[in-house]
């Protein structure tokens, strides 16, 4: 990873001094006076985001001076990688007590570029850390980079056939079997709203299938929505709203991610990934508001709106899912934007059916800050999704709870037997943070391997 160099030892790296307000007068008074009068003229008191390099006799850089947050300790130096000079730094022992972990991955974070149409305009500058915590970090950076390249990828190079095909290389990396339905064999074998939604397109709506592990482990199931691009169907987008739908496969992203982080981790359990992959398209095939589906699960669904196409395709999966009784089913999705409406783009809303499995994600996420919103299933709002033909709409006039009622729609499909938990992400940043550019964003994935770890590790 170029962000990081293992190394046994930090020799020939220069300092990184980690300070914040608080901190900052005794570790420059014990850093001695020279140094205190060289941040007097620098006007550098520890201030966050900030960096001063100490020079010494020559005039290069002895040592760095790094102003940080110490409570946020993953991206407390993340946005150094890109704003230090190039060259190798370490932590240095004189500043605050950052887990040297945290820092790698934070610095591997903040050093990330999506590189595949556009070179990068400088190498980012590289932190030395030690073998155990490059070990410990790589996995979830590499995942976390996977997601990110696959949803900045925009859909001309990540259709239905290259998003399964990103599960279909991670199954080849793992041993694990694969399979895939594609085009009319949905129709085949029985997923009909995958095919709905997706049968519009030039490029065939498709479900991939990983598959590992032994069948007497603990099965769990990852189902991630993978619609390519969004333009509404029928009931089109405007043109703000469809800028960026090659996110909307975000969700699918986040179920690849995560399973490469299982696989490596060789958690003991047997892994499903589904991978409903479409591109919700028009053309004179198009589904249509009023049609009538009738899915997997046995239910009929009226089409109220063919925008509301991200429910359709993950409720064939989630059916196919809980047929196979596995002890946890997790899915995620770019679902609603009035999820967004009610938390913002920082925080992924959580919906399940047990209270014990979203409280350990939440505690997961304070452990690993990496933070997550519990929302109700507040199932009296389904009647919202009432048709006076069918057994539910996928959508209803009604634009109160939007989130919720999503989620409820899905959980129609996941018998009450059956633990199961949705995520509904924004995949996305809109601005450039330290650790955060701008772009396509791993959200809850650190948090749902930590709960994962803690489930399965000891089982």
């Amino acid at each position: 990873m170029d962000a990081w160099i293992v190394a046994d030892t930090a020799a020939d790296a220069i300092p990184l001094i980690a300070v914040d307000r608080e901190s900052f007068p005794a570790i420059a008074t014990a850093l001695g006076a020279e140094a205190q009068r060289w941040c007097e003229a620098n006007a550098f008191a520890g201030e966050l985001g900030r960096f001063l390099a100490l020079p010494s006799a020559d005039g290069a850089a002895h040592a760095v001076l790094a102003g940080c947050d110490r409570r946020d300790a993953v991206f407390a130096l993340a946005s150094l990688p890109q704003r230090l000079p190039p060259g190798r730094y370490a932590l240095d022992a004189r500043g605050l007590a950052l887990d040297a972990g945290d820092a790698a991955l934070g610095w591997a974070l903040g050093a990330y570029q999506f590189t595949r149409y556009k070179k990068p305009s400088r190498p980012p500058a590289q932190l030395v850390v030690d073998a155990a915590s490059a070990a410990r970090m790589e996995p979830i950076a590499q995942a976390i980079f996977q997601v990110r390249d696959l949803i900045n990828t925009p859909t001309e190079d990540m259709g239905p056939a290259e998003l399964a095909g990103s599960l279909r290389a991670l199954a080849e990396r793992h041993g694990a079997d694969y399979r895939e339905w594609v085009g009319d064999e949905l129709l085949a074998s029985n997923f009909p709203t995958i095919h709905a939604v997706g049968r519009a397109s030039h490029r065939a709506p498709r479900l991939a299938e990983l598959t590992h592990g032994p069948a007497d482990a603990p099965h769990l199931v990852l189902v991630g929505k993978g619609v390519c691009f969004d333009t509404g169907g029928l009931d089109i987008k405007p043109a703000d709203g469809m800028r960026w739908m090659k996110k909307d496969m975000g969700g699918a992203a986040h179920a690849i991610g995560l399973a490469g982080v299982v696989l490596a981790a060789k958690l003991p359990v047997r892994l499903t990934v589904l991978i409903p992959a479409v591109e919700n398209a028009i053309a004179g095939n198009a589904y249509r508001p009023g049609e009538i589906v009738k899915t997997r699960a046995g239910h009929t669904v009226e089409i109220d709106n063919t925008d509301a196409e991200g429910r359709l395709v993950l409720c064939d999966a989630l059916a196919y899912a809980a047929e196979q009784k596995p002890d946890l089913i997790l899915d995620f999705a770019t679902l609603t934007g009035a999820a967004r409406i009610a938390l913002g783009p920082e925080l992924p809303a959580l919906f399940a059916n047990r209270d014990e499995v979203a409280g350990g994600l939440l505690e997961a996420a304070q452990a690993t800050r990496d933070p997550l919103w519990r929302l109700p299933l507040w199932r009296p709002y389904l009647a919202m999704l009432d048709s006076h033909v069918a057994d539910l709409a996928n959508s209803g006039a009604s634009r109160h709870a939007g989130a919720i009622t999503a989620a409820l729609y899905l959980e129609r499909f996941v018998p009450e037997s059956q633990a199961w938990a949705h995520l509904d992400v924004y995949s996305w940043n809109d601005s450039d943070k330290p650790g955060h550019p701008r772009g396509g964003e791993a959200q809850g994935l650190r948090a749902y391997f930590e709960f994962l770890r803690r489930r399965y590790a000891r089982a």
